[in-house]
């Protein structure tokens, strides 16, 4: 009972600690529990103008690797993560305005139906592999000056502690 009482503290106090910019954002193979999901699709009129693509630039993907989306300043870009109960692993290859300052996955859906599907859960996640803060900062840094949810992501990774 007190293995797991200091394993839950543990993991409540890893998710707390804010790397830098150049260290990782924790250790692969970290299971975070009570992950609120949504879900989102390239049909979606705030998304229309990017088409099926994502952030990075890359088709946004449903196979047997997902596209996502999140707060870069918490999962960086290139985080794969699986879903506890799904056999497909995800990746954060996108971001969006309603998720800056939130620790809320958006995960990609083909279709209004399966997005709406969804809906909202929460859900237990194992980070599969950390993203890097350095490639999230290249990437936001040239769009800091278009809008304020990507300039917040970047204070954000960039006031980290060393």
């Amino acid at each position: 009972m007190l293995l797991c009482l200091l394993a839950l503290c543990a993991t409540a106090f890893a998710e707390e600690v804010k790397p830098s910019a150049t260290t990782p954002a924790g250790t692969p193979g970290q299971v975070i529990a009570g992950v609120r999901t949504t879900a989102y699709t390239h049909t979606e009129s705030d998304h229309i103008e990017y088409g099926p693509r994502s952030a990075v630039g890359s088709l946004l993907k449903h196979g047997q690797i997902r596209s996502a989306a999140a707060d870069w300043s918490i999962y960086p870009v290139g985080t794969v993560f699986q879903i506890q109960g799904d056999p497909s692993l995800y990746i954060v290859d996108d971001y969006g305005s309603a998720l800056v300052g939130t620790k809320t996955i958006d995960l990609y859906k083909p279709t209004h139906s399966a997005m709406n599907h969804w809906g909202t859960r929460r859900v237990t996640i194992q980070v599969i592999k950390w993203g890097s803060f350095a490639k999230s900062l290249a990437i936001l840094k040239p769009r800091a000056s278009k809008a304020s949810h990507v300039r917040k992501m970047v204070a954000s990774i960039e006031s980290r502690p060393a």
